[in-house]
């Protein structure tokens, strides 16, 4: 946190709960002052930005770098009122979450910095209006990295989009890893690690942490050459130097660069002569110290058709998997989309969506655009009646229900099983895991509930699914190589 500036105070209409818990009330603005008042005794503001600066470190150190990043790094300290500390954050969704998860600690740690802070008050920061000061620095700041790339010389790099900026990425425990770790590679004044691979299905995010880490190293150290774009122009960049005889210039262009970004490299797979390039590039910018980010659609070992050197490589950095979105991240991404829209989206429609959409975060926001596009158009309210119309062909598709004869059939085929096994009573390890692993995905992939998908599974009861599921879940977060089976398999089975 940075600190505290002498500007506009606000706090909410009324105090905080008795109990220390968080307010939930939207702030309004009140006269500003420079400083706090704690019982008679001023407190500057230099004083309550140590205190904030503290608690903060604490926070960091418990909890760990990417939920403080998205959870308590937005917040804003707004000042004490009679034993009352308001905090201030930018949605609502952000609000409820820290209300939920970190009141309790939050209220301690304060405790022990100012013993007269005795409840904590957490509002929503009012909504900036339209051309908004940070909307223009933002764009200013856009216009000033293009303008240096064409000064330098840059035209290889893809254009960034300015949306995907780690302040709008929405974490969640699918995807925290691989954000972390995005950070870490964005803020490191020496490169962490080599490379940084981010593997993960369609429209899960890597394009947006790859776009984010482009923008931070480009806003904070101007003077750092970033390349970013795709593995298919990439391609198209050598085969041009190929056919003009001009490979010199080619490989001097992306060996002298400070960060190499390809997105999407399973495009190079089959493609001899573009993989021999690649794998040079990769060795000569390793060898000189400069930052590798790559992303793709599976983990290295799963690329087909890679050259076994090239996966060798780029295995020998950090591969950080984004999962699949749960619920309560795609509901978070709905109420994060819908702040920055500007509209009143009810509750009961945000998590219909959720519910309905989970293939990807580009379907999700996609639908959000389209029932606000329409209720604008046609100047109606956004009820679920009208969500259910609007999206209805998109619904129809996403209601495809994968078979849990479906998932035994592929579950069995891929561990090399008996379909027959799913249902028999023998407990060897060799046949219980992939039963356990069908019965996990059959959870995840189907609306039927765990005594159906028991009968299913030999008439087993249902709180043997319920062990399967516990048993899968823990086995995916210690053992990578079994995440990678069972994300696999997702992925087939999905389509």
């Amino acid at each position: 946190m940075g600190p505290i500036r002498d500007k506009p105070k606000k706090v909410a209409t009324n105090g905080a709960t008795s109990n220390g818990r968080f307010d939930t009330r939207d702030e309004v603005d009140i006269s500003a002052h420079s400083g706090a008042s704690v019982g008679g005794v001023e407190v500057s503001a230099d004083e309550l930005a140590t205190h904030w600066e503290n608690v903060s470190a604490i926070m960091r150190a418990e909890i760990g770098e990417a939920p403080y990043q998205s959870w308590l790094r937005p917040m804003s300290m707004r000042g004490i009122d009679g034993g009352v500390l308001t905090i201030a954050v930018p949605t609502r969704f952000m609000r409820d979450w820290a209300a939920a998860h970190y009141q309790d600690r939050l209220t301690e740690l304060w405790g022990v910095e100012n013993d007269s802070v005795k409840s904590i008050m957490m509002v929503v920061r009012s909504a900036p209006p339209f051309g908004d000061t940070t909307d223009i620095r933002q764009k200013r700041e856009a216009a000033d990295i293009v303008q240096r790339r064409r000064e330098r010389g840059n035209d290889l790099s893809a254009p960034l989009d300015g949306r995907f900026t780690f302040e709008q990425f929405v974490v969640g425990k699918p995807n925290e890893f691989a954000y972390a770790a995005a950070r870490r590679v964005a803020e490191a004044d020496s490169v962490p690690f080599n490379p940084l691979f981010l593997y993960g299905g369609v429209g899960l995010g890597k394009t947006h942490l790859m776009h984010a880490i482009a923008w931070h190293i480009s806003q904070s150290q101007p003077e750092r050459n970033v390349i970013y774009l795709s593995a298919e122009k990439f391609m198209y960049r050598f085969i041009q130097a190929l056919r003009e005889q001009n490979t010199v210039d080619f490989k001097s262009q992306f060996r002298s660069v400070d960060v190499l970004m390809i997105d999407d490299v399973q495009f190079i797979a089959g493609k001899d002569s573009t993989q021999e390039e690649f794998f040079h590039t990769f060795n000569a910018l390793v060898d000189q110290g400069r930052q590798i980010v790559i992303s793709a659609d599976k983990s290295p070992s799963y690329l087909e058709g890679m050259e076994e050197r090239l996966v060798s490589r780029l295995n020998c950095g950090l591969v950080a998997d984004i999962h699949a979105t749960t619920y309560e991240l795609r509901l978070g991404i709905l109420q994060s989309k819908a702040h920055k829209l500007g509209v009143e989206v009810s509750v009961k429609v945000l998590e219909f969506l959720a519910h309905k959409i989970t293939a990807n975060v580009r379907e999700l926001e996609g639908a959000l655009n389209r029932v606000v596009a329409h209720a604008q158009l046609v100047g109606r309210d956004i009820s679920l009646e009208t969500t259910q119309d609007v999206l209805r062909d998109l619904l129809r598709a996403n209601d495809r229900r994968v078979t849990i004869e479906e998932i035994q059939k592929q579950v069995a085929s891929h561990f090399n099983v008996r379909i027959s096994d799913m249902h028999s009573a023998r407990r060897a390890r060799s046949v219980a895991r992939p039963r356990q692993v069908a019965m996990y995905l059959a959870k995840q992939l189907t609306s039927r509930s765990l005594p159906e998908i028991g009968r299913k599974f030999g008439g087993r009861d249902h709180t043997t699914v319920m062990h399967a599921v516990r048993k899968v879940e823990e086995l995916r977060e210690h053992d990578t190589g079994f995440n990678e089976d069972v994300e696999l398999l997702r992925r087939m089975l999905e389509g």
